[in-house]
């Protein structure tokens, strides 16, 4: 029976062409919107994914990366005295208001204050050595290329972050960020754009190199069951942009509203397939009552078509991937966040071969009509 349902598709295709591309086109826009969920929401994780620390050290019950809160700088002590730490670094970050060339108007800002350092573990991933070595001139900041019509400056531009001024001294790549804009400066910029806060010298978060970076988990649940004088908690970094990322699909209305409508994408693919399902089904009924008449069950029948649906199913992710692949690589050159990886791929392809499952069921309907006293009229 299986050998029946692949000749069929192969000497029947034009009747199961529409099945094909209706399943190929809903599994596009479902491999399209799971990259740029994962893109757009990865997005809040950048400064642990774009860095090569292996631990985190923030205010205890920080949901998000860009939720962190100051923390006294003497926990540093609990990292320096933990002998599987090799190095550590501040990483400050707080919101700023931007102000570019008359007539721009503010934009909201992310400043994000780094070791400006050769071998800086912050956005180690994202900045080139050069354009590291540029944040160390002093009111020097990096960008996004994408962002800098946003905020209405060039390369070498002057601009004010809380009143204070700054020139932009290059661009980067993949450093877009949730709501705002990131802005990269050293450590000592950051402090004096930061200077009407509370503690403008407190960092948000610690960050550290492991001697062992695959025990940052345990070496992280060891840290939080030391004793402090000042709150604290410990991340591997794997968790906490996982947790970052997590934050912001589920925990907000925009996540709810994505997932939603990934829901109505699956059950608008599965009424539009089954439907050219059933009409392929019913345009072979002859065939299956000749089929019924020669002696073949009803559960042999029905597994063909199961299988017809499978194959439509595999041949529409195949079609659906190699168009995702061209679409992706143009979001990627016009600088849209996007993610695409092999789990990724996996749980779409799961998706849609359900989608092509549910689809031959429903289609099993019309072999109600494969009985042989319709070869008679």
């Amino acid at each position: 029976m299986v050998a029946l349902a692949r000749r069929t598709l192969r000497y029947e295709w034009r009747r199961f062409l529409p099945a094909t591309v209706a399943i190929a086109f809903a599994s596009l826009l479902l491999l399209l919107q799971a990259s740029l969920v994962l893109g757009i929401f990865g997005s809040a994780s950048v400064y642990v994914t774009g860095s090569s620390a292996d631990l985190w050290m923030g205010y205890p019950g920080t949901q998000s990366v860009d939720q962190g809160r100051p923390i006294d700088p003497d926990v540093a002590t609990l990292l320096e005295m933990d002998p599987d730490v090799s190095r550590i670094e501040s990483f400050q970050w707080f919101e700023g208001d931007w102000r570019g060339p008359p007539g721009t108007g503010s934009v909201a800002v992310y400043v994000s204050g780094i070791d400006a350092r050769p071998g800086g573990m912050m956005f180690s991933r994202v900045l080139s050595p050069a354009l590291r070595a540029q944040l160390r001139i002093p009111g020097a900041v990096v960008v996004d290329r994408a962002e800098l019509e946003k905020l209405g400056v060039r390369v070498g531009s002057p601009a004010y972050i809380n009143g204070e001024p700054v020139h932009v001294v290059g661009v980067g790549s993949g450093l877009r960020a949730l709501g705002g804009v990131n802005v990269l400066a050293s450590l000592e910029t950051a402090r004096g754009l930061n200077a009407d806060s509370a503690r403008p010298d407190w960092p948000t978060y610690l960050v550290a190199t492991l001697r062992h970076p695959q025990r940052a988990a345990t070496i992280a649940a060891r840290l939080n069951r030391m004793p402090g004088d000042a709150p604290h908690q410990a991340w591997d970094a794997g968790a906490f942009a996982r947790q970052s990322t997590l934050f912001w699909l589920f925990d907000t209305g925009a996540g709810a509203g994505v997932l939603f409508l990934a829901g109505v994408v699956f059950l608008v693919g599965a009424a539009i397939t089954s439907q050219t399902l059933v009409a392929a089904v019913f345009g072979s009924i002859r065939e299956y009552a000749t089929l019924n008449a020669l002696g073949v069950g009803m559960a042999a029948l029905r597994w063909v078509v199961l299988e017809q649906s499978v194959w439509v199913g595999a041949v529409g992710m195949v079609a659906a991937s190699l168009s995702g692949i061209v679409v992706i690589g143009i979001a990627h050159m016009r600088d849209i966040p996007v993610a695409f990886n092999a789990s990724l791929w996996v749980a779409c392809g799961l998706v849609v071969m359900l989608l092509a499952v549910v689809s031959g069921l429903v289609a099993l309907r019309s072999l109600r009509r494969a009985d042989p006293a319709e070869l008679l009229r």
